[in-house]
Parts: structure tokens; C-alpha cells; sequence
């Protein structure tokens, strides 16, 4: 009984939370991410806890920008790649997720936007646990010009079966221009 209350009020939370974030932020469709994320990035991927790693990852939008696919480069949490693919159905978005080692996992997020920063929302499990899941991609300037030279890509829940109020950082990706003078070591 406590858990179920405890369930309906985090729910409730959740509900509350998306109604005001969507007073701030517009609930977009991923034809108005897809473009600016597209293309070849490097950087690096850090788990909390974990020393980062440097990773590439790769980004294709499909023609109709109804499909965005992102591969991480192995070595930044197993031995394969990770491959997510997020594709556009009516009002929310598919999140097909695959590392090549565990089972895929397929969730549906809403995507919002608020001041050019992007962010997918949904109800998941991560580690076997229930969780509200929120994917952050923000804008990284850069000095020199007026536009986007990169991404931070924050990975984040909320477990429901914890008392706690904030979203933890599962893990973090910067995505970055490459540059001729800055490649990745290998393996």
C-alpha cells in the first residue's frame, strides 16, 4: 500500500513536472533536433564513479527526420558499440536501444525544447529498477563563433522506488567537432 501511494505521488510529481516544463519548454517533434545533431562528433564518456573514456560517435538523421540514429564508439561502456535509434511516431518517439550485449531495451519519450536545448523524457527501467529517464542534450558554444561546436548529452533518471526528489546523472557524453590535430587513441 505505501509503495502504490508512494507510486501515485511520484507519477503525479512526474505529471506535475512535465505540465510546468512544457510552460517553459515546447514539446517538439525530432524533425527539429535531427538536423543540428547530425554528423561526426568525439570526446568523451564518463560514468559516475568510472574515470572518462574517450569515445567517437556517430549521428544520422534519416531524409524525413522522423528517424535519428546514434552509434557510441566501443570502449565507452562495453566492447561493442551502443546504437539509438529514436524514430517519430505520432506524438511521442520510439527509443530502440542496443549494446550487443544485453537484451534491447524500447521506451517512449517526449521530446521538449527550451532555449536550444533539447531533452527526452519518459517512464523506463534502467538496472532493473522503474525510473523517469531524461536524455539532455545542451548546446556547448563556441568562443571563436556564433554557433553550436558540440553537444553534452546527459543521461539521467529518477528512481521511483527511491524517496529521493532529484534525477541522478547515470552518464554523461560530450560530443564535439573533430578537429585534424585532435583524433582518439585506439585500442
Amino acid at each position: 500500500m505505501i509503495h502504490t501511494c508512494r507510486f501515485i505521488l511520484l507519477l503525479t510529481a512526474m505529471l506535475l513536472l512535465t505540465h510546468s516544463t512544457s510552460s517553459y519548454a515546447a514539446k517538439v517533434t525530432l524533425d527539429s533536433f535531427c538536423g543540428q545533431l547530425a554528423g561526426e562528433w568525439q570526446g568523451s564518456a564518463a560514468n559516475p564513479n568510472v574515470a572518462p573514456k574517450q569515445v567517437s560517435t556517430s549521428v544520422m538523421c534519416s531524409a524525413d527526420k522522423r528517424n535519428l540514429y546514434i552509434s557510441v564508439s566501443r570502449g565507452s561502456r562495453f566492447s561493442n558499440s551502443e546504437t539509438w535509434w529514436f524514430r517519430q511516431q505520432q506524438d511521442h518517439i520510439l527509443l530502440v536501444y542496443a549494446n550487443g550485449i544485453t537484451d534491447d531495451i524500447s521506451q517512449q519519450l517526449t521530446l521538449y525544447e527550451q532555449a536550444g536545448s533539447y531533452s527526452f523524457l519518459g517512464k523506463g527501467e534502467i538496472n532493473q529498477r522503474p525510473a523517469l529517464v531524461q536524455l539532455q542534450f545542451d548546446p556547448m558554444m563556441s568562443d571563436t563563433k556564433p554557433s553550436t561546436a558540440g553537444w553534452q548529452w546527459q543521461q539521467s533518471a529518477h528512481y521511483l522506488d527511491d524517496d529521493s526528489e532529484q534525477y541522478q546523472v547515470i552518464r554523461a557524453i560530450s560530443l564535439l567537432k573533430p578537429s585534424a590535430n585532435n583524433t582518439l587513441p585506439t585500442e
